[in-house]
């Protein structure tokens, strides 16, 4: 089943406790840090906009990518009200294609976990290196195998709110290093009563030397691996992954 179909609806209602500014911030800092103050900037698996609209807002010519129409509709919506002219284009990241070069990728909340095949994952890394312009970099971040094996795997998440409610069960698999999600959903309809989806999405979780293996394959060289909440090196307990990798010259 497509993820992201009917959890699109609440989304960003079950999402408002992300740091999506926090992190649109650092991303900011160093873009800036790489001389990226403006420009067109490409945001990978950009879901409903959240952090698209930051990096709009501070000063940023966004494109934002995504495979589920569902979650681009409401990207658009936020748009409308923002008045922002950002380009959302429905493709799958391990396809994308644009019109030009971009001075950087991004790509944040665990959005490139969703990609279960270090085939794919480098694939990914090749295009975006494609597009960015010379010099360009590519910032993301990544869910941790400690995150999944310690914090996530066999465990199960549950929210109840007047708009509606999900549980979400986790299955971890550690020889595969896949994390599977089994949402159920059940969202107010405008008659009061409750709708029932169901989703099942895969995530992959990835060593940090396998990551930075298939980023200098792809032609990067890799400027940064940071555990994501402390902005230091990373530790065993480190649950997210940030990375700021630059196109090398002779890449």
């Amino acid at each position: 089943m497509d993820a992201y179909t009917g959890f699109a609806e609440v989304y960003d209602l079950f999402m408002d406790g992300v740091p999506y500014r926090e992190w649109a911030e650092r991303i900011v800092k160093n873009l800036k840090e790489y001389g990226i103050r403006e420009g067109l900037v490409l945001d990978l698996g950009c879901g409903t906009g959240s952090i698209t609209e930051l990096l709009a807002d501070a000063g940023y010519d966004m494109i934002g990518v995504d495979a589920s129409e569902e979650m681009l509709e409401l990207a658009d919506e936020k748009k409308r009200k923002s008045g922002h002219d950002i380009l959302y284009l429905l493709q799958d990241m391990r396809e994308f294609e644009l019109y030009g070069t971009v001075r950087a990728v991004v790509s944040a909340c665990d959005s490139l976990n969703y990609i279960t095949e270090e085939k794919d994952l480098l694939q990914v890394f090749r295009l975006a290196h494609n597009y960015l312009d010379p010099d360009g970099v590519i910032l993301f971040d990544l869910n941790t195998v400690y995150k999944y094996e310690e914090i996530l795997g066999e465990s199960v998440i549950a929210e109840n709110r007047e708009e509606g409610s999900f549980i979400w069960e986790n299955y971890y698999d550690p020889e595969e290093k896949l994390n599977e999600y089994d949402l159920t959903l059940y969202i107010k309809e405008e008659d009061g009563r409750y709708k029932r989806f169901e989703e099942t999405h895969f995530q992959r979780a990835y060593e940090a030397e396998a990551v930075k293996g298939l980023l200098e394959k792809a032609g990067f060289q890799v400027e940064k691996m940071l555990d994501d909440e402390t902005g230091g090196e990373l530790r065993r307990e480190t649950e997210r992954l940030f990375v700021a990798a630059r196109k090398r010259a002779d890449g």
